[in-house]
């Protein structure tokens, strides 16, 4: 049996990545992206990344269920969210240094609380063997997808259509645009950021226990490597909008899979220098984005007002 794809092997590990190291930048990003649409924002998302993934590796661990760990993780991520809400609901409150605050409290805590991880072997999630039809092992293995991948891409048009279509979505986006607007119209601006900024503190949870307990399925202090930062750069490029995250995801994911698809057809030279390539794509989409003519578009209103 043939088994030596050539070159074929790189777009194939390119798809491996983009449908496994996108699952984070999903669920991230589309939790940011609901934060933001409510004219909040969560810089703190990092540090929920991070502790989603300690705390669904501890409870995994210790109960022998990996879907145990994500729900673990996502209410942690909620109580982070919220929490980060409830502060800048305060007068004078600057959301960027509460994130900033919060991102290196829960990362701090996470690595504190997570030592005795290290070593222990936690189950992990189960994945769906979509090219079961192929006799190719890497085929096989590309085309492996885990749960939490098909819910998130569930999750983007859901979200999507829920902020265009139903009453809640209106008052999200009204929230945000102008809290003028949703005052005169009796909506608790401070309750629906609280929501909002919870729940996407929920979605950034799961993300963290997708790293943990699918891939690369362990736990240690390099686990995200700023994925939760990267995701608001990814919001920012996808134009506050679920759907368009969803495909910047995969883009990062894709990206994020360069380094090995190359070493997987034998180039090893530049290999550190192509396995910074997300770190470059986020670079660049903040210098595409920062121009004054590109910068707010599609930006929910109250993102440019100082608080």
């Amino acid at each position: 049996m043939q088994t030596d794809l050539g070159l074929w092997a790189v777009p194939l590990a390119m798809l491996a990545g983009a449908i496994r190291v996108s699952t984070p930048f999903i669920f991230v990003s589309l939790g940011e992206c609901l934060t933001e649409r409510s004219g909040r924002i969560n810089l703190g998302l990092e540090g929920t990344l991070v502790m989603g993934a300690m705390s669904a590796y501890g409870v995994a661990l210790q109960t022998g269920s990996p879907w145990a760990g994500v729900l673990v993780a996502g209410l942690i991520g909620l109580l982070l969210g919220g929490l980060h809400a409830a502060i800048c609901n305060l007068p004078r409150v600057n959301d960027i240094a509460t994130g900033i605050a919060l991102m290196l409290a829960a990362t701090g805590l996470a690595f504190f609380l997570g030592k005795p991880l290290v070593q222990p072997k936690a189950p992990n999630l189960s994945a769906v063997e979509l090219g079961w039809w192929s006799d190719i092992p890497q085929v096989r293995s590309a085309l492996q997808v885990n749960w939490l991948f098909v819910l998130g891409i569930v999750l983007a048009p859901a979200l999507w259509w829920a902020l265009r279509k139903t009453r809640w979505g209106l008052v999200v986006r009204l929230a945000g645009e102008s809290v003028d607007a949703a005052r005169a119209m009796g909506v608790s601006v401070a309750w629906v950021r609280l929501l909002a900024t919870a729940a996407g503190g929920f979605l950034s949870g799961i993300g963290g226990a997708f790293l943990s307990l699918y891939y690369p399925g362990s736990w240690n202090e390099g686990l995200s490597s700023g994925q939760g930062l990267m995701a608001v750069a990814l919001v920012i490029f996808a134009r506050w909008n679920p759907l368009r995250c969803l495909w910047a995801s995969l883009l990062f994911g894709a990206a994020g899979a360069i380094s090995p698809a190359l070493q997987s057809v034998g180039v090893t030279q530049g290999y550190y220098l192509f396995g910074a390539a997300p770190y470059v794509l986020t670079l660049a989409i903040m210098i595409i984005t920062c121009s004054p003519e590109r910068s707010l578009r599609g930006a929910p209103g109250e993102l440019g007002v100082t608080r």
